[in-house]
């Protein structure tokens, strides 16, 4: 089941090479059939759009191992279309939806060993992505695409439990009011290496964007979506459309109505209004919920729940989607691929 190499108590979000990659073509209309490799290096012109001109998106999503000992993969449809949607906007080829599931379910059978043991916290960690390749020089969409997909063993984001922390309201724009912040493209992440490393030389672990028109709303917290839970118990969260879909984003709004009974509000969020909310979090694949213990902003510090405790109801979010992909509790239907 698990590799003896790997000291799982220790794993962390870093890249390990592991068995087998997905690598298939786009040339002359159609995707070729596909094929897993054991070279995780990859071949390209030099020509390459995604090189030149940031033509490329990519996705994160996670296979989790059961108590049973079976494998689940969580939502990756939802996955699949947020890529196709990507690739529209960039004008490269679309993969079908079925045929990125079992893209994903082949990758992670092939590195199963790789899966890190139920009760551990960790998963494996997928990274598919579509890049344009072939000679070119000109701006235009790329004459072939190339769509890929690694895995590597990932732990548990919070070592010893969930914890909060403090986040910067950046003065920099994460993306343009009709550009590609609702894609989940590399130039989006580039744009946010600078804000986020001089907010945590501030010693904050972020940085959190507001809206590029006015400057007055919260979008992102990081490369995460951000959710405030106001004081009558509303899970509010960010509506725009520079902001990114996340499939975190969707399924706690969805646990949030049908499980814990809350109204859900997706819409403005004002950075003056943020004494609305008792408590914030940032959520994503990689942490599931970062938990926000305060906001610094024209030199104040906002602080929501605490600085040093987790919500109740954060708490509560937390533990329902994270039963859901480990399958120690019901999934809505449709949510759960196994493999």
């Amino acid at each position: 089941m698990g590799n003896e190499s790997i000291n799982w108590d220790k794993l962390g979000f870093d890249y390990i090479k592991t068995d087998k990659r997905y690598l298939s073509y786009w040339r002359n209309g159609s995707w070729d059939k596909g094929t897993l490799t054991s070279d995780n290096v990859l071949h390209i012109s030099e020509g390459s759009t995604a090189l030149h001109y940031g033509q490329q998106c990519f996705e994160g999503m996670k296979a989790y191992r059961c108590k049973d000992g079976s494998i689940n993969l969580f939502r990756p449809d939802q996955n699949a279309l947020r890529m196709q949607r990507s690739c529209a906007r960039l004008l490269m080829a679309q993969v079908e939806t079925e045929d990125f599931i079992e893209a994903c379910k082949a990758v992670v059978r092939a590195n199963e060993r790789f899966i890190p043991p139920y009760g551990t916290g960790g998963a494996l960690y997928l990274r598919p992505f579509v890049i344009g390749v072939g000679d070119n020089i000109g701006v235009r969409t790329a004459p072939e695409f190339l769509f890929s997909i690694f895995a590597i063993p990932v732990g548990a984001y919070f070592k010893g439990g969930l914890t909060p922390h403090n986040f910067l309201i950046s003065s920099y724009d994460r993306a343009a009011p009709q550009g590609t912040g609702a894609a989940k493209v590399g130039g989006n992440y580039a744009a946010s290496l600078m804000p986020g490393s001089e907010a945590k030389k501030a010693h904050f672990a972020d940085c959190i964007y507001l809206d590029p028109m006015t400057h007055t709303k919260i979008e992102e917290v990081g490369s995460a979506n951000f959710f405030g839970i106001t004081h009558d118990n509303t899970f509010v969260t960010p509506k725009s459309p520079s902001v990114l879909p996340g499939i975190t984003r969707l399924s706690l709004i969805e646990l949030a109505k049908s499980r814990l009974g809350m109204e859900v509000i997706e819409g403005d969020v004002f950075i003056d209004k943020i004494g609305d909310f008792k408590e914030a979090g940032a959520c994503g694949t990689a942490a599931v919920i970062t938990p926000i213990g305060g906001i610094e902003y024209n030199g104040k510090l906002h602080v929501f729940h605490s600085e040093t405790e987790v919500g109740p109801v954060t708490q509560k979010l937390y533990k329902e989607l994270t039963g859901v992909q480990t399958g120690d509790i019901e999934a809505p239907e449709g949510w759960i691929v196994k493999v």
